[in-house]
Parts: structure tokens; C-alpha cells; sequence
């Protein structure tokens, strides 16, 4: 007549008539199935007409609906379990309103009969409320209401609504046992949902620890691809026109030799720190550190197209050009006299980019002549240069001030290559630039006007009236 409440486990979930469970193994308590929620229930109510019929409460022939109460539940489990049924959606929720009309009709057999009729409609309220909430207990009452006014027109109430008091006793004792038997499971199950959910919640937080561990050896972007689902893990490649960028540190040899390994490695960690910053603020994908030098391209995993990638790409480079001039002033300031300069190359042309590699050890990176292209002209520029080729300069010429620097024969190229170098941004030329530098043994100067603030500026002002009043005041005592 009534089932139990809705079966939860946290550790094997098993789908069968639509019915999931689950076992809570802190306790080692599992959870009331269907099946015996159902025995539990029908047995109470077997019980009650028993009871009644032994004090002539009930007609004798009411036994035969106690004999058929103790069968339903198997006869349920067989038709919910073994037939086509149990591939029907929501199975429990249909099954549960079938036993509402049962427990209408019943209630109307015994005559109404105030007790043991409230004790079987408290069991299926009961039921209802934990398997399907509010709507399955408005329906199931609906259903169970019907079903009983339909018998009640059938076959009257009986002479007497009250009764005995071993029947009573008995009604609210099964009552009470079936309720009490059904709470405390649904208290394991919660405490087992809970679990669940912790536990559920540790793996998250571990496995969101260890992407980010992870996503260290990886660019952002292609991590981001990754973990998103926008890119399967698997090796395959495409062709992609890109924009290739190469830099290495120039004197950098030279400093190996000067300082212990632990600081050169710490030197070298801070460059590549700071310039992997700049690359990630235009939306570089990093490709890979070789010794003291950085790859990057623009336009893969994510692009806005060809010539706002290689304007980003250009970009990017005068950012590291200035960007340099300050931390050579901090490394000047930590005792490191070696002039370090960087030279950088850029290329824009078609590549393959993807996965390269074997099915368990992947690198994504790409491969073409534009990589050699650009590696060769970051080998060729000189201390603070950058190179770029002419399909770059033909996409960002009305943007940024080049100067043709002649050809270069390449391998891979039927042609002599033109190529450019990058003076700097339109906009920053002439006497309204914002940026300007200046560098003297004894003095270093780097102003970039456009990111200093009106507070910053008056305290830039003071410093450099105080210099150059020192300036003049050693310039007269000579």
C-alpha cells in the first residue's frame, strides 16, 4: 500500500525500475528499498483488519483483504522489477498512486472507521510527502479521496465509527512503527547524502587543485581549451595563419660566467616571469622557454583575426623592449653590470598548430617555415631590435612606425625576404609621445607618461628639479 522513502546510496548506485539507492557505509545501515517499505506497510495494515475482524469491527470477509495485503507487496515488486514496467519514467511515483487507491478503496470497505481509516491515510500521506514531495502527496490525496468517496456511494459507512480499544491501540501501533521505521532510514540516507556530498566536495576542491597545479605547464589559453571541453586531448593538427614571435636575452653567455647558478636561475625565472606577463596582457599563447629564450604566437587557441593577432604580436614587443629597460635598472641596482639587452623576431604566415607527439606524451605547439622564418630574424637583430617580416608589416604599417631594413635569404623561401624593424607606435612619435628613456653610466631614466598618476607626478616632478638642481650646483663648483 505505502512505499518508503526515496533509497539513496553513496558509494554503488544502481538503476533498476527507475529506483537508485544508496548505502551508507558509515553506519553500515542500508537503506529501505521499495520492496520492503511496501511489506512494512501492508503488513501494518494486515494487522489493523485483523485486529478489527477478531473484534467484530470488521466483516469476516475482510480477512481475505488482509491475505491479499500480505501478497500486493510481492506481486508489486515482481510487476515493478521483472516486466516491461520497470523501464517506465518515474515507476516508484506511479507505483505509489496505485497503493493510494488502494488505500481509498480499503478505507471505504471498512466503513469509514475513524481510527484504523486515519491510520492508513496518516501512512499514505506519510509515503507520499518523502517520495514525491508536495505534488505527489496533492495528487496521491486526490487519487485516495476519489477512490474513497466512490466506495463510500458504493457501500455506505458503518453503523459505527468507533472502535474497540485493542483495534485502536493496534492501528496507531502499526502507524507508528511504519513511520518511525521509515524516518530513521531517511535519516541514514541523509546522513549518506551528506557524506556523499562531502566527499563529492573534497574531490572537487582536489581536482581544481591539481588543474591549477597542472595548468602551470600548460598556456592559459590552451588549459583553458582544455578544461572547457572546446579541445579534445588527442593528436591532431590544422593549418592556421599566425603571428610567431622569438626573443632571446643577448649577453646572457657572458653573465653565466659572472654569476653562481642559483642566481643566474634566479634572474632568469623573474625575466621570464615578468615577460610572460606581458605575453598573457595581449593574449600571447606561450609556447614554450628554451634556454634564455621565449616563443610565442597569436591567432590559436583563440584569434581575433589576422591583424589584430599581429598587431597584439607587435605590440607585445615594444612592451618588452620598455619593459626590459626596467628591470635592467633593478638588476644594474643588485649589482648584475652586465648590459643585458633582448633581440626579437616576428613572422605572420600559415602553420601547423596542434598536437604533436605520441598518444601518451602530447606538446602542443607549431611547425612551419614562419617558425624558422621568425627565429631566424631574432637571430639577426641586433640589441633592443625587433625584426619583423612583410606580411607582418603590411598588417600593422598604419599602426606602428618600420623601417625597411633590406632582405635576407631564407631557408624554405624561393625569394629573398624583406624585412622591417619596429621603431614604435604611431601615436608615441613626435613631441606629444609618452614614452621616453634615457640612459648614461651614472644615470637611467625611463618615463612613461600615459600610466603615471596626477599624485605620482608631482613626486616625479620634485625628484628631477632636485637632481637637476644638483646638476647645476656641481657644474658651478667646477
Amino acid at each position: 500500500m505505502m512505499r518508503a522513502p526515496a533509497e539513496v546510496r553513496n558509494a554503488t548506485i544502481n538503476t533498476n525500475s527507475g529506483n537508485s539507492q544508496v548505502y551508507d557505509h558509515t553506519t553500515g545501515i542500508p537503506p529501505m528499498p521499495d520492496y520492503n517499505g511496501r511489506v512494512l506497510a501492508y503488513t501494518a495494515t494486515a494487522a489493523i483488519v485483523a485486529s478489527g475482524v477478531l473484534q467484530g469491527v470488521f466483516q469476516d470477509w475482510l480477512l481475505w483483504a488482509a491475505a491479499c495485503a500480505l501478497l500486493w507487496p510481492h506481486i508489486a515488486h515482481v510487476i515493478s522489477r521483472r516486466t516491461f514496467l520497470h523501464r517506465v519514467a518515474r515507476i516508484r511515483q506511479k507505483m505509489l498512486f496505485f497503493d493510494c487507491l488502494i488505500g481509498g478503496t480499503f478505507m471505504g470497505l471498512i466503513g469509514l472507521v475513524a481510527i484504523p481509516s486515519v491510520s492508513v491515510a496518516v501512512m499514505l500521506m506519510f509515503s507520499c510527502l518523502i517520495v514525491g514531495g508536495v505534488r505527489q502527496w496533492l495528487l496521491g490525496s486526490t487519487l485516495m479521496l476519489a477512490t474513497l468517496a466512490a466506495t463510500v456511494a458504493l457501500f455506505g459507512t458503518a453503523s459505527s465509527l468507533e472502535v474497540p480499544t485493542i483495534t485502536a491501540i493496534v492501528s496507531l501501533l502499526a502507524t507508528g512503527t511504519y513511520i518511525c521505521v521509515s524516518a530513521f532510514y531517511s535519516h541514514q540516507q541523509a546522513r549518506a547524502l551528506l557524506l556523499a556530498k562531502t566527499q563529492i566536495q573534497n574531490q572537487r576542491e582536489q581536482s581544481i587543485a591539481l588543474s591549477h597545479k597542472l595548468s602551470k605547464y600548460l598556456s592559459p589559453q590552451v588549459w583553458q581549451s582544455i578544461f572547457t571541453g572546446e579541445r579534445d586531448v588527442r593528436l591532431e593538427t590544422q593549418r592556421k595563419k599566425l603571428a610567431v614571435f622569438f626573443s632571446d636575452i643577448i649577453g646572457f653567455t657572458d653573465l653565466s660566467e659572472e654569476m653562481e647558478p642559483e642566481a643566474l636561475t634566479e634572474l632568469l625565472n623573474h625575466y621570464f616571469n615578468e615577460m610572460s606577463e606581458v605575453a598573457l596582457k595581449y593574449g600571447g599563447t606561450i609556447d614554450k622557454f628554451v634556454g634564455d629564450s621565449i616563443m610565442v604566437f597569436f591567432g590559436d587557441p583563440t584569434s581575433r583575426g589576422q591583424r589584430e593577432d599581429a598587431f597584439a604580436c607587435v605590440s607585445m614587443a615594444i612592451d618588452m623592449r620598455k619593459h626590459m629597460k626596467i628591470m635592467r635598472q633593478k638588476w644594474r641596482s643588485q649589482g648584475i653590470k652586465t648590459p643585458l639587452e633582448i633581440r626579437m623576431g616576428i613572422s605572420t604566415g600559415y602553420t601547423t598548430v596542434g598536437n604533436f607527439g605520441a598518444e601518451n606524451r602530447m606538446d602542443y605547439t607549431i611547425i612551419g617555415k614562419e617558425v624558422n622564418l621568425a627565429s631566424r630574424l631574432e637571430s639577426l637583430a641586433e640589441p633592443g631590435e625587433i625584426l619583423i617580416s612583410y606580411e607582418t608589416f603590411s598588417l600593422i604599417k598604419d599602426r606602428i612606425m618600420c623601417r625597411d631594413k633590406g632582405e635576407i635569404t631564407v631557408k624554405g623561401f624561393a625569394k629573398p625576404v624583406p624585412i622591417y624593424e619596429v621603431v614604435d607606435f604611431r601615436r608615441d612619435m613626435g613631441p606629444n609621445r609618452s614614452f621616453l628613456e634615457h640612459e648614461h653610466s651614472g644615470f637611467a631614466m625611463y618615463l612613461d607618461s600615459d600610466k603615471i598618476s596626477e599624485r605620482e607626478r608631482k613626486a616625479i616632478l620634485l625628484a628631477l628639479e632636485d637632481a637637476a638642481d644638483r646638476l647645476r650646483l656641481e657644474e658651478d663648483l667646477r
